[in-house]
């Protein structure tokens, strides 16, 4: 391997509800069962990737007042999937979605802590926020937070929790088994912020990594500073080589003011890609795949995200609609509505079609594409690489567009191109995912937060 060359990290997503999986598919299997999950976590540790992706789903979503069934719904609980996968699996970093809107500090530790002893130091944290109060209905609290605190409240539970993993000193356990003694000297944790008052004793000691790897995906300002001043790596959208570079330096250029260099933080952007023989084969895969993720049905259904009204007249096949978009944010529940602005977001399409000639289906597959690399195994190993050595990205979480197999052919014929290149390792040379992802242990690096939560 040379060294001289950036190193490409890469990450497994398991799709579960979203606009990537193909669930139709003669191929696709179940959503929900342990042998699905199994799968797609071997074969990403058979490809020597740095960890495995499990999102969160807290409620079903809902689409004009139904459950939409275009998704593939049911998600089993995150912690219950990921301590499982850490008994058959051995160096495979194991990642959660985990809201911090809807959870609780103390139990937040606790179930970190536990993962990463029970997989020896592989355990990470992606901490999303909600406003949503459709989603906090399914809670106590239901949707109580106001939407600009939504991040004060994520730092401050990140904060909290950091400080009840710091709450065991160094030879805090004491254990003589010839004189039955057991003991341990650990301080009563005081937290005290705007969204919690803790006294609390913590109940485990300090795990392999000493905190979980934490993963962050917002991408507003607000949530941009949240990444740089707690997150170990973020996971973006911004799919372009431009747009990666100006992202990633955006991100690595915020790290300073927290006391923080560039090495202390990943940029990983969602991807996809679909293989060929031939680059021609490729892009054809790569089209037929986009019409079985886009149907009909979903094709309408994203238009009436935006247009705020009932289309289910419009043949999506026809040209979009030319009555305007209306102020109806519910129409769907349980999905971020990205469409800020309906009628500007109507315009730019309107436009877009007409310049293009797209019907709705074929404007739907065009503005909801993700990241795509499509071509040969050695085309896509370059573009990867490109990335990373451009500064776009230090790596990638490739989202498959079947499960569980949907990784397969990618660790068979992509990851020896790029081991081949120089850009990625050949055998695991740590046993924590701060070791594969070459990050500093916290103590060595510590973290600090925005206007969080203080320890006292």
């Amino acid at each position: 391997m040379t060294e001289s060359r950036k190193q490409v990290h890469l990450a497994a997503h398991f799709p579960g509800v979203n606009n990537t999986t193909v669930w139709a598919d003669p191929d696709s299997r179940s959503q929900i069962e342990i042998d699905s999950f199994v799968h797609l976590a071997r074969t990403a540790e058979r490809g020597l990737f740095d960890f495995f992706f499990l999102a969160e789903g807290l409620r079903l979503r809902e689409h004009r007042d139904r459950i939409h069934d275009l998704d593939v719904v049911g998600r089993p609980d995150t912690f219950t999937v990921l301590n499982a996968l850490a008994g058959v699996t051995r160096h495979l970093g194991l990642a959660g979605t985990i809201n911090t809107t809807f959870n609780e500090p103390f139990e937040l530790a606790k179930q970190f802590a536990s993962l990463d002893h029970l997989s020896g130091g592989r355990a990470a944290w992606n901490a999303v926020t909600s406003s949503d109060a459709f989603t906090g209905e399914n809670f106590r609290r239901g949707g109580y937070l106001e939407h600009s605190r939504r991040y004060q409240r994520a730092a401050e539970v990140v904060e909290a929790s950091r400080a009840l993993w710091d709450s065991w000193p160094d030879g805090a356990l004491v254990v003589d088994r010839e004189a039955g003694i057991f003991a341990h000297e650990v301080a009563e944790t005081r937290i005290r912020s705007s969204q919690f008052e803790i006294d609390a004793t913590f109940v485990l000691p300090p795990s392999p990594q000493g905190y979980p790897v934490q993963l962050q995906a917002g991408d507003s300002d607000e949530g941009r500073e949240f990444g740089a001043a707690t997150a170990d790596a973020i996971f973006t959208g911004h799919g372009t080589l431009e747009a990666g570079r100006e992202f990633y330096a955006d991100m690595k250029g915020r790290l300073a003011k927290y006391g923080r260099g560039p090495e202390d933080l990943k940029i990983l952007p969602a991807a996809t890609f679909v293989l060929g023989d031939t680059e021609a084969d490729a892009q054809e895969r790569a089209r037929h795949i986009r019409l079985q993720q886009v149907g009909p049905q979903t094709a309408i259904a994203f238009l009436e995200q935006v247009w705020g009204r009932d289309l289910s007249a419009y043949d999506p096949d026809g040209p979009l609609p030319e009555v305007e978009p209306a102020d109806n944010v519910e129409i769907t529940r349980g999905r971020v509505r990205h469409a800020k602005d309906p009628r500007a977001v109507a315009a730019a399409w309107r436009a877009k079609a007409e310049a293009e000639r797209l019907s709705i289906r074929e404007l739907i597959i065009e503005v909801t594409a993700r990241q795509q690399f499509v071509g040969t195994p050695a085309q896509v190993a370059a573009r990867i690489d490109e990335y990373v050595q451009a500064d776009a990205a230090d790596g990638f979480i490739l989202v498959p567009h079947l499960t569980p197999g949907g990784l397969d052919e990618f660790v068979d014929r992509v990851v020896p191109e790029l081991q081949e290149r120089g850009s990625f390792r050949t055998e695991y040379t740590g046993s924590t995912l701060r070791e594969h992802l070459g990050l500093r242990h916290p103590h060595l690096s510590r973290h600090t937060v925005h206007e969080g939560a203080r320890a006292s």
